[in-house]
C-alpha cells in the first residue's frame, strides 16, 4: 500500500474514531511537519488568539514585573 493511499485510509480512521483532543494533537504534528518542510508557520486559531491578546496588552501597558521575569527564567534553568 502506498504512502497517500495508507494516509487516506489512516486519516478516515481518525476523523470518524478519534476523540477531538487527540486529532488536535495530530493537527499539531502535521503543522509543525509542514513549518519544518516550508520554513512557514501557520498558527493555529487558538495561536493567533493568544498571540492578539498579548499584543494587546502590551498597547495597554500591562508587562510582566521584572521579578515575575526572573522567577519564571530561574525556574526553567533560563
Amino acid at each position: 500500500m502506498g504512502a497517500v493511499r495508507t494516509l487516506r485510509t489512516l486519516m478516515d480512521r481518525v476523523e470518524k474514531t478519534w476523540p477531538e483532543e487527540d486529532m488536535a494533537e495530530l493537527e499539531a504534528y502535521a503543522r509543525e511537519i509542514e513549518s519544518r518542510r516550508t520554513g512557514l508557520y501557520d498558527m493555529s486559531d487558538e495561536e493567533e488568539a493568544a498571540v492578539l491578546e498579548g499584543l494587546a496588552e502590551a498597547d495597554r501597558g500591562e508587562f510582566v514585573s521584572d521579578e515575575d521575569r526572573a522567577a519564571a527564567l530561574k525556574r526553567y534553568g533560563l
